[in-house]
Protein backbone atom coordinates (compact mmCIF):
# COMPACT_ATOMS: atom_id res chain seq x y z
CA UNK A 1 0.00 0.00 0.00
CA UNK A 2 1.10 3.49 -1.01
CA UNK A 3 0.76 6.29 1.57
CA UNK A 4 1.07 10.05 -0.98
CA UNK A 5 3.21 12.80 -0.20
CA UNK A 6 1.23 15.57 1.96
CA UNK A 7 -1.47 16.87 -0.23
CA UNK A 8 -2.96 20.54 0.82
CA UNK A 9 -6.74 20.00 0.93
CA UNK A 10 -7.01 24.29 0.32
CA UNK A 11 -4.64 26.84 -1.06
CA UNK A 12 -4.33 28.67 2.07
CA UNK A 13 -3.00 25.41 3.49
CA UNK A 14 0.02 24.79 1.18
CA UNK A 15 3.44 25.76 2.61
CA UNK A 16 6.05 24.46 0.23
CA UNK A 17 6.49 25.03 -3.76
CA UNK A 18 5.85 22.15 -6.17
CA UNK A 19 3.38 20.41 -3.84
CA UNK A 20 0.69 18.56 -4.63
CA UNK A 21 -3.35 19.82 -3.88
CA UNK A 22 -6.67 18.29 -3.77
CA UNK A 23 -8.89 20.98 -4.07
CA UNK A 24 -9.37 21.34 -7.82
CA UNK A 25 -10.72 20.09 -10.91
CA UNK A 26 -7.23 20.02 -12.22
CA UNK A 27 -5.60 18.13 -9.28
CA UNK A 28 -8.44 15.58 -9.65
CA UNK A 29 -7.64 14.77 -13.32
CA UNK A 30 -3.89 14.85 -12.70
CA UNK A 31 -4.16 12.54 -9.87
CA UNK A 32 -6.49 9.99 -11.63
CA UNK A 33 -3.53 9.40 -13.45
CA UNK A 34 -1.52 8.07 -10.80
CA UNK A 35 -3.98 6.16 -8.89
CA UNK A 36 -4.75 3.93 -12.80
CA UNK A 37 -1.03 3.53 -12.96
CA UNK A 38 -1.15 2.16 -8.97
CA UNK A 39 -4.29 0.11 -9.63
CA UNK A 40 -2.92 -1.11 -13.27
CA UNK A 41 0.29 -2.45 -11.33
CA UNK A 42 -1.92 -4.59 -8.81
CA UNK A 43 -1.31 -1.75 -5.87
CA UNK A 44 -3.39 0.13 -3.46
CA UNK A 45 -2.84 3.73 -2.65
CA UNK A 46 -4.40 6.27 -0.05
CA UNK A 47 -4.11 10.25 -0.35
CA UNK A 48 -2.74 12.44 2.57
CA UNK A 49 -5.04 15.15 3.71
CA UNK A 50 -2.56 18.00 4.49
CA UNK A 51 -2.63 21.35 5.90
CA UNK A 52 0.14 23.34 7.08
CA UNK A 53 -1.13 25.85 9.21
CA UNK A 54 1.45 28.32 10.66
CA UNK A 55 4.13 27.16 8.34
CA UNK A 56 2.70 28.48 5.19
CA UNK A 57 3.33 31.87 4.19
CA UNK A 58 1.63 35.32 2.67
CA UNK A 59 2.84 34.10 -0.54
CA UNK A 60 0.03 31.35 -0.34
CA UNK A 61 -2.59 33.43 1.46
CA UNK A 62 -5.58 34.40 -1.38
CA UNK A 63 -5.41 37.92 0.52
CA UNK A 64 -1.94 38.42 0.95
CA UNK A 65 -1.88 38.00 4.79
CA UNK A 66 0.43 35.75 6.92
CA UNK A 67 -0.76 32.19 7.30
CA UNK A 68 -3.20 30.64 9.82
CA UNK A 69 -2.82 28.76 13.11
CA UNK A 70 -4.28 28.38 16.01
CA UNK A 71 -2.45 30.88 18.62
CA UNK A 72 -0.25 33.91 17.31
CA UNK A 73 3.25 31.83 17.65
CA UNK A 74 5.56 31.46 14.94
CA UNK A 75 7.39 28.75 14.22
CA UNK A 76 11.46 29.32 13.61
CA UNK A 77 12.46 31.31 10.78
CA UNK A 78 8.39 31.82 9.58
CA UNK A 79 6.14 34.91 9.74
CA UNK A 80 3.76 35.57 12.60
CA UNK A 81 0.36 33.32 11.93
CA UNK A 82 -2.91 34.99 12.62
CA UNK A 83 -5.45 32.98 14.84
CA UNK A 84 -8.28 31.25 12.95
CA UNK A 85 -11.52 32.38 14.04
CA UNK A 86 -14.38 29.40 14.62
CA UNK A 87 -15.89 30.11 11.47
CA UNK A 88 -12.71 29.46 9.76
CA UNK A 89 -12.16 26.56 11.86
CA UNK A 90 -15.24 25.10 10.65
CA UNK A 91 -14.31 26.16 7.08
CA UNK A 92 -10.95 23.89 7.09
CA UNK A 93 -13.26 20.63 8.21
CA UNK A 94 -15.20 21.20 5.18
CA UNK A 95 -12.21 21.79 3.28
CA UNK A 96 -10.75 18.20 4.61
CA UNK A 97 -14.17 17.18 3.79
CA UNK A 98 -14.00 18.04 0.30
CA UNK A 99 -10.61 16.98 0.05
CA UNK A 100 -11.46 13.48 0.87
CA UNK A 101 -14.46 13.92 -2.00
CA UNK A 102 -12.26 15.16 -4.12
CA UNK A 103 -9.23 12.12 -3.15
CA UNK A 104 -12.47 9.33 -3.82
CA UNK A 105 -13.22 11.11 -7.45
CA UNK A 106 -9.30 10.75 -8.00
CA UNK A 107 -9.67 7.14 -7.72
CA UNK A 108 -8.03 6.70 -4.19
CA UNK A 109 -8.00 3.46 -2.15
CA UNK A 110 -8.60 5.76 0.75
CA UNK A 111 -7.39 8.50 2.79
CA UNK A 112 -4.81 9.29 5.67
CA UNK A 113 -5.25 12.66 7.89
CA UNK A 114 -2.41 14.43 8.76
CA UNK A 115 -1.80 14.74 12.37
CA UNK A 116 1.89 14.79 12.46
CA UNK A 117 5.45 16.88 12.25
CA UNK A 118 4.21 20.30 12.86
CA UNK A 119 0.88 20.85 10.70
CA UNK A 120 -2.38 22.42 11.26
CA UNK A 121 -3.64 19.43 13.19
CA UNK A 122 -0.65 18.90 14.75
CA UNK A 123 -0.57 22.64 16.26
CA UNK A 124 -3.74 22.49 17.47
CA UNK A 125 -3.16 19.17 19.48
CA UNK A 126 0.42 20.60 21.33
CA UNK A 127 -0.10 23.21 24.00
CA UNK A 128 3.23 24.94 22.96
CA UNK A 129 1.30 26.20 19.78
CA UNK A 130 -1.78 26.06 21.06
CA UNK A 131 -2.63 29.27 23.35
CA UNK A 132 -6.11 29.46 22.61
CA UNK A 133 -8.86 30.01 25.45
CA UNK A 134 -12.06 29.16 23.66
CA UNK A 135 -13.31 25.56 22.78
CA UNK A 136 -10.53 24.98 20.66
CA UNK A 137 -8.02 25.28 23.00
CA UNK A 138 -6.85 24.98 26.80
CA UNK A 139 -7.40 21.27 28.11
CA UNK A 140 -6.50 18.12 26.10
CA UNK A 141 -10.40 17.54 25.03
CA UNK A 142 -10.64 21.01 23.56
CA UNK A 143 -7.21 21.12 21.92
CA UNK A 144 -8.19 17.65 20.09
CA UNK A 145 -11.78 18.91 19.02
CA UNK A 146 -10.52 20.01 15.56
CA UNK A 147 -8.44 16.81 14.81
CA UNK A 148 -11.37 14.94 15.95
CA UNK A 149 -13.66 16.93 14.09
CA UNK A 150 -11.82 16.48 10.57
CA UNK A 151 -11.34 12.79 11.62
CA UNK A 152 -15.82 12.55 11.76
CA UNK A 153 -16.07 14.85 8.71
CA UNK A 154 -13.47 12.82 6.14
CA UNK A 155 -15.16 9.64 7.81
CA UNK A 156 -19.00 10.80 6.50
CA UNK A 157 -17.15 10.79 3.28
CA UNK A 158 -15.37 7.39 3.55
CA UNK A 159 -16.30 5.45 6.17
CA UNK A 160 -14.27 4.57 9.33
CA UNK A 161 -12.50 1.39 7.01
CA UNK A 162 -11.06 3.48 4.35
CA UNK A 163 -9.88 6.35 6.80
CA UNK A 164 -6.50 6.85 8.57
CA UNK A 165 -4.77 9.24 10.43
CA UNK A 166 -0.82 10.14 11.22
CA UNK A 167 0.45 10.99 14.31
CA UNK A 168 3.87 12.24 15.74
CA UNK A 169 4.25 12.27 19.94
CA UNK A 170 7.39 13.91 20.84
CA UNK A 171 7.87 14.96 17.22
CA UNK A 172 10.16 17.83 17.03
CA UNK A 173 9.99 19.29 13.24
CA UNK A 174 8.55 22.72 12.71
CA UNK A 175 9.38 23.66 16.91
CA UNK A 176 6.46 21.35 17.96
CA UNK A 177 6.52 20.64 21.95
CA UNK A 178 3.93 19.36 24.38
CA UNK A 179 4.18 20.00 28.17
CA UNK A 180 3.00 16.32 28.79
CA UNK A 181 2.69 14.44 25.76
CA UNK A 182 1.67 11.06 27.20
CA UNK A 183 -1.58 12.10 28.23
CA UNK A 184 -2.80 13.95 25.04
CA UNK A 185 -2.01 11.19 22.66
CA UNK A 186 -3.40 8.66 24.88
CA UNK A 187 -6.71 10.71 24.86
CA UNK A 188 -6.25 11.26 20.93
CA UNK A 189 -5.89 7.78 20.39
CA UNK A 190 -8.48 6.48 22.57
CA UNK A 191 -11.21 8.60 20.68
CA UNK A 192 -9.44 7.39 17.46
CA UNK A 193 -10.11 3.87 18.70
CA UNK A 194 -14.20 4.91 19.72
CA UNK A 195 -14.38 5.52 16.23
CA UNK A 196 -12.63 2.40 14.82
CA UNK A 197 -10.55 4.08 11.90
CA UNK A 198 -8.81 1.67 9.29
CA UNK A 199 -5.16 2.75 10.93
CA UNK A 200 -3.25 5.17 12.94
CA UNK A 201 -0.11 5.66 11.25
CA UNK A 202 2.60 6.72 14.35
CA UNK A 203 5.78 8.16 13.78
CA UNK A 204 9.25 6.84 16.08
CA UNK A 205 10.64 10.15 17.64
CA UNK A 206 13.36 11.35 15.68
CA UNK A 207 16.66 13.77 16.05
CA UNK A 208 16.70 17.42 15.34
CA UNK A 209 16.09 18.69 11.41
CA UNK A 210 20.36 18.96 11.87
CA UNK A 211 20.12 14.90 12.58
CA UNK A 212 17.54 13.41 9.85
CA UNK A 213 18.46 10.30 9.87
CA UNK A 214 19.26 9.30 13.92
CA UNK A 215 17.00 8.09 16.25
CA UNK A 216 15.67 9.70 20.09
CA UNK A 217 16.62 7.48 22.12
CA UNK A 218 15.72 9.71 25.34
CA UNK A 219 12.74 9.32 23.84
CA UNK A 220 10.42 6.20 24.30
CA UNK A 221 8.68 3.77 21.76
CA UNK A 222 5.61 5.36 20.50
CA UNK A 223 4.01 2.22 19.10
CA UNK A 224 5.07 0.50 22.51
CA UNK A 225 3.66 3.01 24.73
CA UNK A 226 0.61 3.58 22.91
CA UNK A 227 -0.35 0.41 21.43
CA UNK A 228 -2.77 -0.43 24.44
CA UNK A 229 -5.02 2.81 23.43
CA UNK A 230 -5.90 2.01 20.09
CA UNK A 231 -7.73 -1.36 19.18
CA UNK A 232 -6.98 -1.51 15.60
CA UNK A 233 -4.41 -1.83 13.25
CA UNK A 234 -1.06 0.82 13.55
CA UNK A 235 1.22 1.67 11.21
CA UNK A 236 5.01 2.58 12.79
CA UNK A 237 7.39 5.01 10.77
CA UNK A 238 10.53 6.07 11.74
CA UNK A 239 14.26 4.82 11.11
CA UNK A 240 13.22 1.57 10.12
CA UNK A 241 15.48 -1.45 8.95
CA UNK A 242 14.59 -4.48 7.37
CA UNK A 243 15.41 -6.55 10.84
CA UNK A 244 13.88 -3.86 13.40
CA UNK A 245 10.91 -3.78 10.55
CA UNK A 246 10.16 -7.74 11.02
CA UNK A 247 10.96 -7.84 14.62
CA UNK A 248 8.23 -4.87 15.44
CA UNK A 249 5.72 -6.79 13.76
CA UNK A 250 6.71 -10.29 14.78
CA UNK A 251 6.40 -9.34 18.62
CA UNK A 252 3.00 -7.47 17.83
CA UNK A 253 4.13 -4.13 18.50
CA UNK A 254 2.85 -3.07 15.25
CA UNK A 255 0.50 -4.31 12.15
CA UNK A 256 2.98 -2.99 9.25
CA UNK A 257 6.10 -0.59 9.05
CA UNK A 258 6.09 1.90 7.13
CA UNK A 259 9.11 2.78 4.88
CA UNK A 260 9.87 6.27 3.12
CA UNK A 261 13.17 7.15 2.32
CA UNK A 262 14.40 3.75 1.60
CA UNK A 263 11.67 3.48 -0.81
CA UNK A 264 12.73 6.79 -2.53
CA UNK A 265 16.12 5.43 -3.70
CA UNK A 266 14.68 1.45 -4.04
CA UNK A 267 11.75 1.01 -6.44
CA UNK A 268 11.70 -2.16 -5.41
CA UNK A 269 12.06 -2.07 -2.14
CA UNK A 270 9.38 -4.84 -1.35
CA UNK A 271 11.18 -7.11 -3.20
CA UNK A 272 14.75 -6.28 -1.73
CA UNK A 273 13.12 -6.50 1.92
CA UNK A 274 12.20 -9.93 0.88
CA UNK A 275 15.08 -11.16 -0.50
CA UNK A 276 17.67 -9.40 2.45
CA UNK A 277 18.97 -8.10 -0.77
CA UNK A 278 21.50 -4.75 -0.17
CA UNK A 279 19.73 -0.92 -0.62
CA UNK A 280 20.80 2.02 -2.67
CA UNK A 281 21.88 3.94 -0.30
CA UNK A 282 19.25 7.55 -0.71
CA UNK A 283 20.78 11.07 -1.64
CA UNK A 284 19.16 13.54 0.83
CA UNK A 285 20.22 16.59 -0.76
CA UNK A 286 17.75 15.55 -4.09
CA UNK A 287 14.69 14.69 -1.60
CA UNK A 288 12.56 18.34 -2.26
CA UNK A 289 12.51 20.09 -5.40
CA UNK A 290 14.95 19.11 -8.38
CA UNK A 291 14.62 17.45 -11.66
CA UNK A 292 14.87 13.22 -12.27
CA UNK A 293 17.96 12.73 -10.68
CA UNK A 294 16.89 11.50 -6.76
CA UNK A 295 13.43 10.30 -8.00
CA UNK A 296 13.37 7.85 -10.88
CA UNK A 297 16.92 7.58 -11.18
CA UNK A 298 17.87 4.78 -8.75
CA UNK A 299 18.83 1.45 -10.45
CA UNK A 300 15.86 -1.58 -9.42
CA UNK A 301 17.37 -4.51 -8.57
CA UNK A 302 16.58 -6.54 -11.95
CA UNK A 303 18.70 -4.40 -13.38
CA UNK A 304 21.85 -4.71 -11.07
CA UNK A 305 21.13 -8.51 -11.30
CA UNK A 306 21.26 -8.27 -15.53
CA UNK A 307 23.81 -5.82 -15.65
CA UNK A 308 26.50 -8.34 -13.00
CA UNK A 309 25.27 -11.09 -15.35
CA UNK A 310 26.59 -9.36 -19.17
CA UNK A 311 29.78 -8.34 -16.45
CA UNK A 312 30.30 -11.96 -15.76
CA UNK A 313 29.95 -11.23 -12.20
CA UNK A 314 28.34 -13.86 -10.43
CA UNK A 315 25.66 -12.19 -8.45
CA UNK A 316 24.79 -13.18 -4.78
CA UNK A 317 22.77 -16.22 -5.10
CA UNK A 318 19.97 -14.95 -2.40
CA UNK A 319 18.66 -12.33 -4.55
CA UNK A 320 18.12 -15.35 -7.30
CA UNK A 321 14.33 -16.38 -6.04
Amino acid sequence: MIVSEATQVSQSGQGYPLTPGIHSDEQVEGWSKITEAVHRNGGLIVLQLWHTGRVSSSSYQSDGGSPFAPSAIPASGHETPRPLSRLQIAQIVEEFAEGARKAKSAGFDGVEIHGANGYLLDQFLQDGTNHRTDEYGGSIENRARLPLAIVDAVMAVWGNGRTGIRLSPWGRFNDMLDSDPVPLFRHVLQELSKRELAYVHLIEPRHQEDMPDGVDDNAPSVSQLFRQDFNGRIISAGNYNRERAIDAVRSGRVDAVAFGRHFIANPDLPLRLQLDAPLNPYDRSTFYGGDAKGYIDYPALQGIIARNAANEIRPRARFLV
